[in-house]
């Protein structure tokens, strides 16, 4: 087998002589000061490869400090030299992916290609960032009223932070900083314990870019930093993605706190496959977008919603497939599919498939049975197939975030539809069909943020914003895009009048335009 070189170490060791993911404050690497940490395991071994420290409030505070010291500099800082350290990051990431990737490896165990895939589509929105000089243009109205113009532009907030998921630590992040740092705020990242050595590195190929020490900061750690963040007054918006009930959490008490939240949630996908769709087609689609990353993708296909007598050849043609899907270390060649990120949640997402059975599925694929189950030290389960699945079921009703496919059959379109939009969720579904009138009736009818047709992970490229509705979002803003640039800047209108010496005069009425 041939293996990817591990990445350069970018922590410092504690006492036993292990790896230690220090914080990142005011452009440099912080040892914690809390003397709590967390394990930071290899999925595909199962062994402690790190600890990863935690902070303490006065470790938040710090770096908020920091952020805000440097804000005033920063927002201050001409667009074009912002643009022109936009694309030196731009630049450093795309050197490094291979090592970046290298980090997304050891710590979540996503196989190389996806790992690459991650960074690729994060790359794209600081691309998109790089456009700031023509994002941030305002509008001008001339001669509103006599000798008036008026003109609006978007300024910066401040300091703002970001608080990311285990399943996406390089992409997400960069959904988040990009902008707001183009934006010309501050940002503090609070990244998943999980495996947050991405993140530091990436610390270091900001400072390498130019980038001002104190714009980009991180914190790592776990609840305590994540409810300091969410209190501390000079904190004005706070952007998160991870699942629904933390979303809410997330949204509840930062907009208590008086801030700007955007909290992106759960999701339970829905494919619909229609009985005029290539069978062929649909099967490859639900298989990659199901089992890719292990299933720990928020616009992972989890259900497919068969319509008709399609159910019986696509869900024959899913099971034949399954068995071709090689699982193994992500860092081994070949393999495409890589271990579940902890004991715990692999553990949990297993339990669905014996729940699901007792409830009245058929279990046609029990990834219980992989070698790797059963014979590794490594968080692996095989891939799964759950059919029969009906939506009063636990295992239906939950957000699995596993290497496991539900089929749900439904006798005709209009109670696929009802299937789709009686779910809590509304993140990403996606239509399978040749049939384009029933495909443009189905992205009309269906009540979900981000719609596939004949695309199973319907991801929005960068120029356009990633969101979800129902319980997948709490706040009035996507993520990343357009609707990012917004989130991360508010509007200012000004009204001006530069009138001739002795023209005025005091005049009480109501302004008027004419």
């Amino acid at each position: 087998m041939t293996h990817v070189a591990e990445p350069p170490v970018t922590s410092s060791g504690d006492r036993a002589g292990q790896e230690q993911v220090n914080h990142w404050i005011n452009g440099a690497r912080v040892a914690g000061t809390s003397g709590r940490q967390g394990p930071v395991f290899n999925p595909a071994t199962g062994d402690v490869a790190r600890h990863v420290d935690f902070a303490s409030v006065e470790e938040v505070d710090a770096a908020v400090a920091a952020a805000k010291a440097a804000s005033p500099g920063w927002r201050a800082t001409s667009i074009s030299k912002r643009t022109e350290i936009m694309f030196r990051i731009r630049n450093l990431v795309e050197q490094h992916r291979e090592e970046i990737a290298a980090h997304l490896t050891r710590e979540h165990g996503k196989v190389r290609s996806d790992a690459l895939g991650e960074v690729a589509r994060g790359l794209e929105n600081i691309e998109f960032a790089t456009g700031i000089p023509h994002l941030l243009k305002g509008g001008f109205s001339e001669q509103v009223s006599t000798g008036i113009d008026v003109y609006q532009i978007r300024q910066p907030l401040g300091v703002v932070a970001g608080i990311t998921p285990f399943n996406f630590p390089a992409m997400v992040p960069m959904w988040m900083f990009a902008n707001a740092i183009a934006c010309g705020n501050t940002f503090i990242l609070k990244p998943s314990e999980k495996d947050p050595s991405a993140s530091v590195y990436m610390a270091e190929l900001w400072k390498e870019a130019g980038l001002p020490d104190g714009v980009f900061n991180v914190v790592h750690g776990d609840k305590v930093a994540v409810d300091r963040i969410l209190e501390h007054p000079d904190i004005a918006a706070v952007s998160f993605v991870g699942s629904t009930p933390i979303a809410r959490y997330i949204s509840e008490t930062g907009t208590k706190h008086g801030k700007r939240v955007q909290a992106l949630g759960g999701a339970k996908n829905h494919m619909v496959v229609l009985p005029d769709a290539d069978i062929d087609m649909a099967a490859d689609a639900a298989v990659s977008a199901a089992y890719g990353s292990a299933g720990e993708r928020c616009m992972a296909i989890s259900v497919v919603v068969a319509v008709g007598d399609v159910a019986d050849p696509l869900v024959d043609a899913i099971e034949k497939r399954l068995p071709k899907i090689k699982i193994g270390p992500g860092h081994e060649e070949g393999s495409e599919m890589g271990p579940l990120i902890t004991k715990e949640h692999r553990d949990k997402v297993a339990s669905y498939l014996e729940s699901g059975k007792h409830q009245g599925a058929t279990l046609r694929v029990d990834g219980r049975e992989h070698v790797l189950y059963n014979e590794s030290t490594g968080f692996f389960l095989g891939v799964s197939l759950l059919d029969n699945v009906t939506p009063e079921m636990e295992c239906y009703r939950n957000e699995i975030f596993g290497p496991v496919l539900e089929i749900v059959r439904a006798p005709d379109y209009p109670e696929a539809l009802k299937i789709v939009n009686e779910n809590e969720y509304g993140n990403g579904t996606a239509i399978f069909t040749r049939d384009g009138g029933a495909a443009r009736q189905y992205q009309f009818d269906v009540n979900v943020g981000m719609v596939g047709l004949n695309v199973p992970i319907p991801v929005p490229v960068a120029y356009y914003s990633f969101g979800g509705w129902k319980a997948s979002l709490f706040g009035d803003l996507h993520m990343y895009g357009p609707e990012g640039i917004q989130f991360y800047t508010r509007a200012k209108v000004v009204t001006a009048r530069w009138p001739d010496p002795g023209t005025s005069s005091v005049d009480l009425g109501f302004p008027r335009t004419r």
